[in-house]
């Protein structure tokens, strides 16, 4: 029975040091001889999947990855990204098209250099992929994508994210003028089987269609969100679960008139929640939220803006049926400021997610992105793909207030990292002047690491301005995954396992 114990232990502790998904707690200590505190240690093995960029025959996209140097991370490892083979997009059709063979789209470079390459090209596919070693802590890849013309017109952006078994993405819709895709990729050799589900504002939306969905091995499959259901709405909330495997998700919401972006999943359900970094210039922020749960939600509605929070006139509070989805029409709610936007509960504590429809621009130069809900900061945050024009770094401290280190990395192609550190008041927020590499060529990232004080949220914002329209992308800064905490045992364990 002792040595079970011990198996069991040590296979736990090396489960989360490979992985980089599980976090895991040590006993409560109850005397000299019991197990440590946990401790956190570097990532061994990660994975990140990106989806389909785009199938316009005009899009070009450019991948940007980047992995920070992470202190006790190992010497030596690998990072790829390959193609995943690419099923029907109509998912009651069951056809298939086989996997095709791809060049990668970039070589990762050593960690604290980013590395950049090109998916622009006839279709190119979602990818899959793996880093080992010194480049898997806090492993981060960029894809962005600009469209000319057409539906879904403008820049659209997306962290590549780590496979997962559960996602919701309020704020998508299948109104007129709106062809929602959710991309689904499978990064493990057997297939996954998932079930989609909408909720509207009347609840759940009945199909049979979106129930146990397969993804194949090493594939990926974008899903119409439109052909799940009957009826047009403007605003729905996906729910994905995954009955066996994991998978990648991310929803491409595509408009007619104002252009397109990737929606993010938000994170978990909660009580409170927070979306960083509205733009100054938002002509237009359109809340959405749902509450999974059996009780109604009713939520105070806050900006935290440069100079503290405040209420918006009109949307002062949002009330939530369970199962059902809730919207509001913020306006321009920054009125020219920094802000995020706050969600706490009044009464219950009900859980709920959310994510904000942002559009910048007016008339027929209008472009739209999206902001989920996020997790805060943590210990570090990473996004890639910065350039020294066109960058907006968004912090964030609804609580108390917090300090925070902000490093830019060497360029891609050339120049020097370069740190700041910032002082960010209780119930702000703060567009930033981040730091530029000097003698910056290429690209840069930066991360985010919080040195004092309270949570810390923040988003980045990409704007490039084509033809007139203001083109922009907004990435939410959650955690990087680049440690996992591993529970510290002593060296004499016979206490611990007479227990």
């Amino acid at each position: 029975m002792n040595r079970t114990t011990l198996s069991l232990i040590a296979g736990a502790t090396a489960l989360a040091a490979v992985t980089g998904f599980a976090s895991l707690n040590a006993p409560a200590a109850s005397g000299d001889n019991t197990a440590k505190a946990a401790t956190q240690q570097p990532v061994e093995r990660t994975s990140l999947l990106c989806p389909q960029p785009s199938t316009s025959e005009i899009a070009n996209t450019s991948y940007t990855s980047y992995t920070p140097v992470t202190q006790g991370a190992a010497d030596s490892g690998k990072a790829e990204l390959e193609a995943a083979a690419v099923e029907s997009a109509d998912s009651t059709s069951g056809k298939k098209t086989g996997k095709k063979t791809v060049k990668p789209a970039l070589k990762p470079a050593e960690p604290g250099k980013p590395a950049t390459g090109d998916g622009s090209g006839a279709e190119p596919p979602a990818l899959v992929g793996t880093a080992e070693g010194k480049f898997a802590p806090g492993w981060t890849v960029q894809e962005t994508t600009a469209v000319a013309a057409g539906t879904g017109r403008g820049l659209l952006g997306t962290n590549c994210a780590a496979p997962d078994t559960e996602f919701w993405f309020p704020g998508v819709s299948t109104a007129t003028g709106r062809t929602d895709y959710v991309h689904l990729t499978n990064p493990d050799d057997s297939a996954a089987v998932v079930d989609v589900e909408m909720y509207g504002k009347d609840g759940t939306l009945k199909s049979t269609v979106g129930d146990g969905i397969t993804v194949q091995p090493h594939a990926s499959e974008p899903i119409l969100l439109s052909t799940l259901a009957s009826g047009q709405q403007t605003d729905l909330t996906v729910h994905v679960t995954v009955r066996s495997g994991r998978v990648g998700a991310a929803v491409q919401a595509l408009d007619d008139k104002i252009g397109g972006d990737w929606l993010a999943a938000s994170t978990d359900p909660a009580g409170s929640l927070v979306m960083p970094g509205i733009p100054k210039d938002a002509t237009a922020v359109r809340l959405v939220a749902f509450a999974p749960g059996d009780q109604d939600a009713d939520l105070k509605v806050r900006l935290a803006s440069p100079s503290g929070l405040i209420t918006p006139a009109g949307n002062e509070t949002l009330h939530v049926k369970a199962g059902m989805t809730a919207a509001a029409d913020l306006g321009d709610v920054t009125r020219g400021e920094a802000g995020s936007l706050v969600l706490t509960s009044t009464g219950t504590s009900a859980p709920v997610v959310a994510a904000l429809q942002v559009v910048r621009g007016k008339g027929s130069k209008q472009e739209m992105a999206f902001i989920p809900a996020t997790s805060p900061v943590g210990a570090r945050a990473t996004v890639a793909d910065n350039s020294s024009k066109g960058t907006t770094l968004a912090l964030s401290a609804p609580g108390q207030s917090a300090q925070v280190k902000v490093t830019a990395s060497a360029g891609s192609e050339g120049g020097t990292a370069a740190t700041k550190t910032y002082t960010i008041k209780g119930g702000t927020t703060q567009d930033v002047d981040a730091p530029v590499p000097a003698g910056l060529k290429g690209t840069y990232a930066l991360t985010v690491e919080p040195v004092s004080g309270g949570p810390v949220y923040a988003s980045r914002t990409l704007a490039s301005a084509q033809e007139g329209v203001p083109g922009f992308t907004i990435q939410t800064l959650p955690d990087d995954r680049g440690t996992v905490a591993v529970p510290e045992a002593d060296q004499d364990l016979s206490v611990l396992l007479k227990k």
